[in-house]
C-alpha cells in the first residue's frame, strides 16, 4: 500500500497545482509534520527544460498550467485526527466531488476533484490518506499510523494524466477516463 501511494504522489507532483494560499497551510509550520511545498514559479521553471523524450515532453507540457502542489504528513494521532476533521470541513464547503476511494486494511485513501474548463480538466485534486504505514513492533508497542493530506490545483488534464499512468501504475488509467 505504502508504494502505491508513493507512486502515486510522485505522479500527481506532476499534476498539481494552488494558486492561492491553502486551507492546509497551518500544518506547515507544527513540528510533527513533514510538508512539502511547490509553487507555481517553480513549475515555470520545470517547464522551460527540454529533454526527457517524448514521455518527459509529456510531463513537461502537463506542468505549464499548475500553480502548487502541497503534501502534508504526520504520526501524530492528534494532528492526524485535526486534519482529517479540516478535510471534512474542507469538502462540506467546496465543490469537490469523489473520484475514488480505496481501503486496504487500516489504510483508506480517499481522492476528489474540482471540475476544471470541461469534463477532459479539473481545476484541482484532494487525496486524503489516513492509517498509512500502521504497524505494531509487539504488543508493548504503540501502533503509529500515517495521515497525509495532498493538494493540486490549475489545468490538470486527465487524458494526459492517463496516459502517463498507464505504463507507469497498471489498471490505474481506466478511473480516469471514466471521469
Amino acid at each position: 500500500m505504502k508504494n502505491l501511494i508513493a507512486l502515486l504522489a510522485v505522479t500527481l507532483i506532476s499534476f498539481g497545482t494552488y494558486a492561492q494560499n491553502s486551507i492546509f497551510d497551518k500544518f506547515e509550520e507544527m513540528d510533527e509534520v513533514s510538508s512539502v511545498i511547490v509553487n507555481k514559479e517553480a513549475f515555470r521553471m520545470l517547464a522551460k527544460f527540454k529533454g526527457g523524450g517524448e514521455e518527459g515532453q509529456e510531463y513537461l507540457d502537463m506542468v505549464k498550467g499548475l500553480s502548487s502542489f502541497r503534501v502534508f504528513t504526520t504520526e501524530n494521532p492528534t494532528i492526524a485526527q485535526d486534519m482529517n476533521t479540516l478535510v471534512s470541513k474542507y469538502l462540506k464547503s467546496s465543490k469537490l466531488i469523489e473520484l475514488m476511494r480505496v481501503k486496504d486494511e487500516d489504510t483508506n485513501v480517499k481522492i476528489y476533484v474540482r471540475q476544471g474548463k470541461d469534463e477532459d480538466h479539473v481545476s484541482e485534486l484532494l487525496m486524503f490518506v489516513s492509517g498509512a504505514g500502521k504497524y505494531t513492533k509487539n504488543s508493548d508497542s504503540p501502533v503509529k499510523a500515517e495521515s497525509v493530506i495532498l493538494t493540486l490545483t490549475g489545468e490538470i488534464d486527465l487524458n494526459k494524466i492517463s496516459e502517463l499512468t498507464e505504463s507507469h501504475v497498471p489498471g490505474s488509467s481506466k478511473h480516469l477516463k471514466k471521469q
